[in-house]
């Protein structure tokens, strides 16, 4: 997978553009990964088997398979799953969430900012969900 430019910088390159023919001739724009991509580029990125991903993220090995395959797009709750068994940070998590053409993690809402305080301090999927347990919020394995 080659290196694609972060949102924050290409939005940076956009507005000090001198007019936008400019920003769009320089082709950052159009160069996007599916969900499926991604995962892959994580995956091998970790040195990880899918095997072992499904066990980490607590999701059905079919289910993890049949993503990586494009043949279905995970839900969000899955999606998170996914980027916890891959140990992704929080901008890695986000960015699956769009590729997964889900809302994004958003703090305002009492279950995100758990699950955005637990990815940021490397909780795994059983720490995630007793948190979001302690707290009163639906955990992420009964979304399966």
């Amino acid at each position: 997978m080659t290196q694609e430019h972060l949102t924050e910088e290409l939005l940076h390159r956009l507005l000090s553009s001198s007019d936008v023919k400019t920003y769009l001739d320089a082709e950052y724009t159009g160069t996007t990964y599916s969900c499926g991509d991604y995962l892959w580029a994580l995956l091998r990125e970790r040195g990880m088997k899918r095997s072992v991903l499904a066990r980490e993220s607590g999701l059905n090995p079919t289910v993890v398979y049949d993503i990586f395959s494009g043949k279905s797009r995970p839900g969000r709750d899955h999606a998170i799953m996914l980027s916890i068994g891959l140990n992704c940070d929080l901008r890695e998590t986000q960015r699956l969430l769009r590729l997964a053409g889900v809302s994004e993690l958003w703090c305002k809402q009492p279950r995100d900012a758990i699950i955005i305080w637990c990815i940021e301090h490397g909780f795994d999927l059983a720490a995630t969900d007793d948190e979001l347990q302690r707290l009163g919020e639906r955990p992420l394995l009964q979304s399966k």
